[in-house]
């Protein structure tokens, strides 16, 4: 690769397991991923962003703290995929880092909106010798958008076809859909959970960090009555453009919804997968245009409990993952905040004011210069 036409994506999502980090390419609008690595998220650096994502337990120490300890571990994430790949620092055109989201309060009446991630670009830019583009959320926020989700964008430019009208679906810690019609328009917005709760109830009653391929939830019985509760929650039917996170779906918010139920743990783990399925296939149903084929990725590909539910809630409709598009499933978020660097660096929009609301396009992103 000739110098500066390698761009590396660093992502680590709302279920903060890892930061996920890829190289790659672009030519004539096509992406060529070069290779990936991931880098887990310490136990107690995880519980200090989990800690941050609850008010009152937050504090500006411990933003700080762990801004700077985030920075370090991303960098190490880069250094990491650029010594394994043996891509120099003069190589790299930039480095997208989307940070860590800890807080994210979506413009709603009465209210304030702002976004915050930490994982501060500063110390990335020194430990690699790259520039880093981050900060990619406010702006889009400051012209009135949610700030999210900006995946669909980049899904835009790599997944869009012509024949068939496609959603694509990527199940991170919170599902956001992304719809590309063959008239070669674009729209999406968060459903709703997708692995988000499903983990966290996982690692409290099993002590693993994920249901390994669903196994566990693949073994309770789904409880109608919680499951109509759930479903009840008032973003699940709020209309678009809408984003959501830990503020509003986590481990306290579903213990307050089970008060009133006496079930056992891994009833609890099925019924949480009917939640992630029913909240993004009944987005999807709800559509104004027909549905010919849905590609997902995300951590909630290799939940196979899941994936047999969402094929079964989408009847006749194909599913597939993203790989037989070209991507495997697992690094497209990475390769996105890649995409937004590439978008900055050549000053070209990076946000979609259909998908988020903002008043118009914008180039996202701040530069930090090693």
């Amino acid at each position: 690769m000739s110098t500066s036409q390698i761009y590396l994506g660093l992502m680590s999502g709302t279920s903060i397991d890892s930061i996920d980090a890829a190289a790659m390419a672009f030519s004539e609008g096509k992406l060529q991923l070069l290779g990936t690595h991931a880098e887990p998220i310490p136990a107690h650096l995880k519980q200090q962003i989990i800690d941050l994502c609850q008010p009152g337990i937050d504090s500006v120490q411990l933003l700080c703290e762990t801004d700077s300890q985030l920075g370090e571990l991303f960098a190490q994430a880069a250094l990491a995929l650029m010594h394994t790949e043996n891509i120099k620092p003069e190589q790299i055109a930039a480095i997208g880092s989307h940070g860590q989201t800890v807080r994210h309060s979506p413009p709603a009446p009465g209210t304030t909106a702002f976004t915050q991630q930490v994982g501060d670009p500063n110390i990335i830019a020194a430990r690699t010798g790259c520039s880093v583009v981050a900060d990619f959320r406010r702006k889009d926020m400051a012209l009135g958008g949610h700030g999210a989700p900006l995946v669909p964008a980049f899904h835009k430019t790599l997944f869009s076809g012509t024949e068939l009208n496609r959603v694509i679906a990527n199940i991170g810690g919170i599902s956001n859909i992304t719809i590309l019609p063959t008239d070669g328009s674009c729209y999406g917005f968060d459903t709703g959970p997708g692995n988000l709760l499903l983990d966290a109830w996982c690692d409290k009653y099993t002590g693993n960090s994920f249901d390994d391929r669903g196994s566990w939830g693949a073994a309770g019985q789904v409880c109608q009555d919680l499951l109509n509760q759930l479903m009840a929650h008032p973003f699940i039917s709020q209309a678009a453009p809408k984003s959501t996170g830990r503020e509003m779906f986590n481990l306290a918010w579903l213990e307050q919804q089970l008060s009133d139920f006496n079930l056992t743990a891994v009833d609890v783990q099925a019924t949480l997968v009917s939640f992630t399925t029913q909240s993004l296939t009944g987005a999807i149903k709800k559509l104004n245009q027909p549905v010919d084929e849905v590609y997902i990725c995300g951590g909630g590909v290799f939940n196979d409990e899941l994936v047999a539910q969402l094929q079964t809630a989408l009847g006749s409709t194909p599913l597939h993952s993203t790989q037989r598009l070209g991507l495997d499933p697992t690094w497209v978020e990475a390769c996105a905040f890649g995409w937004l660097a590439h978008q900055r660096i050549n000053n070209l929009p990076g946000n979609l004011p259909s998908v988020t609301g903002a008043s118009r396009e914008a180039v996202l992103g701040a530069l930090y210069l090693p």
